[in-house]
């Protein structure tokens, strides 16, 4: 009996024990995890599809695929000979046009009004002859010395003389005042009209070059020397190296302990030990199934949301669609606001 006994006691303390032990393993897995969220996702980067913005065919292509390019970098050129020839015709009729209005601008040359001045006293003089050769004529058809159709001869040509001087002196009036204000508004218009058609055409010379957006590398090399090129087709594509960050999915039920500007690491299997740092900077305000490629009926009850954990910069190792592993820390970090992520990358959290 005191055996039984005995052996009851000892199960009970065992199981005591064990009881502790679950307890004491309960509070430190639930202190681990209230330290740390491990979310899985994939490297993501931007990708840009590069074209020209003109169409004619390509004379070069200047990088080759997997070739790391910079921000402004020229990656392929068009044969632009038809382009220079239009910007060479609207440079032309730039120039003419800006003589034409230089011209309304500063009106009647000094040896014009002159001119204008010497016909006005050609005109009266005419005018004063032509007066006095008609007095004389009319006093001798009144002695009856000659016919009346002389006199009528000179009165009109006396009428010719006085209209000549009037043009002669409105022609000088003109000298005088210039181009109409409607003429200079009007070849200035048509000076903007061509400037305008130059700076389509340069634009249009420039569009035979592509340069690169960003910095980032060479993924595809579409087209080639001699294809057609146009706005629709893509000749180059670009993978942006920066921003880059890993696409992951929370849980509903972990969704309350992120927030953004989180510090994280990242790690990865393809190099096994070392992590990246990086930061919480977006979390997906609506709710997606489980993106898997095959769907159960009870995985597609499980609501996730997307979450991005943008990575400290330079890392050349990352890839596009890498598996890696992400760890949030969820203790409150300084340095956590976004803008201050470029030098905590730097010196640390």
């Amino acid at each position: 009996m005191r055996a039984r006994v005995v052996v009851a006691a000892a199960l009970v303390l065992l199981s005591a024990g064990f009881a502790g032990a679950a307890w004491w393993w309960h509070q430190r897995q639930d202190r681990g995890v209230s330290d740390v969220l491990v979310l899985h996702g994939n490297v993501d980067i931007r990708e840009v599809q590069l074209a020209f913005d003109a169409s004619d065919r390509i004379e070069k292509v200047l990088v080759r695929e997997g070739e790391r390019v910079t921000a402004g970098q020229l990656l392929a050129v068009l044969d632009s000979r038809r382009l220079r020839h239009a910007a060479a015709q609207a440079q032309a009729q730039v120039a003419a046009q800006r003589e034409v209005v230089a011209r309304f601008v500063a009106g009647s040359r000094p040896e014009e009004i002159r001119k204008a001045q010497a016909d006005v006293e050609a005109a009266r003089a005419d005018a004063v002859n032509a007066e006095e050769t008609y007095r004389r004529t009319a006093e001798l058809v009144a002695q009856h010395f000659v016919a009346e159709q002389q006199a009528d001869n000179a009165k009109a040509a006396l009428d010719a003389a006085r209209a000549r001087l009037k043009s002669a002196e409105e022609t000088l009036t003109l000298a005088v005042q210039g181009p109409r204000k409607e003429d200079t508004a009007a070849a200035k218009a048509t000076l903007a009209a061509y400037q305008a058609a130059l700076e389509l055409a340069k634009r249009d010379l420039a569009a035979a070059s592509l340069y690169a957006p960003a910095d980032g590398v060479i993924e595809n090399r579409v087209l080639e020397p001699g294809d057609m090129a146009s706005p629709q087709r893509t000749v180059l594509t670009l993978a942006l190296t920066d921003p880059l960050w890993v696409r992951a999915y929370a849980p509903e039920t972990d969704l309350g302990k992120l927030r953004l500007g989180a510090w994280a690491e990242v790690a990865t299997d393809s190099y096994p030990g070392k992590r990246y740092r990086g930061w919480v900077g977006f979390i997906s305000p609506t709710a997606e199934f489980t993106p898997k490629s095959v769907e159960t009926q009870e995985v597609r009850t499980a609501l996730v949301y997307q979450v991005r954990v943008f990575i400290c910069p330079p890392h050349d190792e990352l890839r596009l669609g890498m598996p890696a592993t992400v760890l949030v820390a969820l203790r409150p970090v300084q340095s956590a606001e976004p803008s201050a992520f470029p030098d905590a990358c730097k010196t640390g959290p």
